[in-house]
């Protein structure tokens, strides 16, 4: 489960310049860049002899065509059009993808299936893509908690070699530490998950940007994403993870997709009770804007920092908002979209959705761009004939400093090392989300020290949290 990122969005919808670099202004060490790859880049093709007679070389492969297909949430009636985003990216890539030559001299296909907040859907749509595609990329299906079809399909031999699984997101740990999965998002579990008390990263970075711009002694609310078993066990390591870092918390509450407004009432009399200065956002943009609405219709006045993921990096955040969401901060673990020009990867992205961009949307052009990585690798080293779903496994667990271009902060996609300690901050400032740490365009805080272990039993955890 990456903590920051899957605890934030079910109940409503979680830069650009000359340079690809990420760097570490707060520390005294050398800037930090990110390198687009490990031996391919990852947005240009790589050196390849077209003139070859391809072959139909595993499942979803022809001579002519790589299928791929995309899973995502999207037709629940409890969110809908939730991970729409991810889908648009997919299909906005594979036309930006054709348009500069292709992948391992082939076009790119894909596919859809909308997983619909259902498991049975879920597992449906491995089966489909195990039937019809070389693998999954861009995946966002929070309840996916049978990966079988998955670890178990066949290749064009019929042996089980299993269907590549590189995800925008993985929030349940079934597929998270599936060993065919592989997550361009941090990764705050160690896998193989045991039962009890386990070792799980968090990124408290930011809780201690606010406490150096808001003092210590911050206490106040949490807002729980509470629709799902998985969600909710997801918050617990963030939440203990940011009182360990030095928040007090005078209620972790859940919240739902189905609140409606009124829901808000008693939670910011709680918040008005307890004179919060501090209300995390673990849910999704609508949680905030409802949260912020009736603290402004309450006249709660005492919270210093309100805080969000990049659930609330969404132009419904701005525009439903309005002005009861001034200054709210935002953690993010990417470039953003207002600095694309820093970043060619992210500038790609931006202009190939332009009115469409979203922060899922992005997560799920990177799970692209690193399935085009571990592509070049496999094509790179035994041509476009050499390209199966055994090959291209290989090449994505030899990834280890996976950046998008520089977009993200490096990091591997799978197991030590998956979780990067970058991160930037965001405010929402007359209306628009703008950079407010660190100060350059195009950088991140990348200090190791961001990173924080702790163990928790997120079952247990959860289970205290009503």
């Amino acid at each position: 489960m990456t903590a920051i990122l899957a605890v934030c969005m079910l109940a409503g919808a979680c830069s650009r310049s000359a340079s690809n670099k990420v760097s570490s202004p707060t520390t005294a060490a050398p800037a930090t860049t990110a390198p687009a790859t490990n031996g391919a880049t990852t947005s240009t093709a790589a050196a390849t002899n077209c003139n070859t007679t391809l072959q139909a070389t595993d499942v979803g492969i022809t001579p002519t065509t790589i299928t791929v297909e995309v899973m995502a949430d999207v037709g629940s009636p409890l969110a809908p059009g939730l991970f729409q985003g991810n889908l648009d990216a997919l299909n906005a890539f594979a036309t930006y993808v054709n348009n500069n030559g292709g992948i391992a001299c082939r076009k790119l296909v894909v596919r859809t299936w909308d997983s619909k907040l259902d498991p049975t859907e879920s597992k449906n749509g491995l089966i489909d893509a195990c039937q019809n595609a070389f693998a999954m990329v861009g995946n966002n299906a929070l309840f996916n908690p049978d990966m079988s079809p998955a670890t178990g399909c066949v290749d064009k031999n019929g042996v089980a070699t299993g269907l590549p699984d590189v995800v925008a997101l993985a929030n349940d740990i079934n597929e998270l530490c599936a060993p065919v999965t592989f997550d361009v998002q941090n990764v705050s579990e160690h896998c193989p998950i045991i039962s009890g008390p386990r070792p799980e990263i968090v990124n408290v970075g930011p809780i201690k940007w606010y406490q150096q711009k808001f003092g210590t002694g911050l206490h106040g609310i949490y807002m729980v994403p509470g629709d799902l078993p998985t969600t909710v066990q997801s918050a617990t390591y963030n939440i203990d993870a940011q009182a360990q870092a030095g928040i007090t918390w005078d209620a972790i509450l859940k919240v739902s997709g189905a609140d409606a407004q009124p829901a808000y009432t008693p939670r910011v009399q709680i918040a008005k009770a307890k004179g919060s200065t501090y209300v995390y956002d673990g849910s999704n943009d609508v949680a905030m804007i409802r949260m912020r609405k009736e603290s402004a219709a309450q006249g709660l006045d005492t919270v210093k920092v309100w805080a969000c993921s990049i659930a609330c990096y969404t132009k419904a955040f701005l525009a439903q908002g309005g002005s009861a969401v001034e200054g709210t901060y935002l953690f993010m673990n990417s470039l953003p979209f207002e600095e694309a020009s820093t970043n060619p990867a992210d500038e790609a992205y931006v202009t190939a959705l332009g009115s469409k961009v979203d922060s899922f949307g992005a997560n799920g052009w990177q799970a692209a761009l690193a399935f085009q990585q571990a592509v070049n690798l496999v094509v790179g080293k035994s041509g476009p004939n050499g390209l199966t779903r055994a090959s291209l496994l290989t090449a994505l667990k030899g990834i280890t400093n996976f950046s998008a271009d520089g977009w993200i902060g490096p990091k591997a996609l799978q197991g030590p090392g998956s979780y990067s300690p970058c991160y930037l901050v965001m405010q929402v400032q007359n209306g628009k989300y703008v950079r407010v740490y660190p100060a350059q365009l195009g950088t991140m805080d990348c200090n190791p020290s961001n990173l924080v272990t702790l163990n928790v039993d997120p079952v247990a955890e959860g289970a205290k949290i009503k």
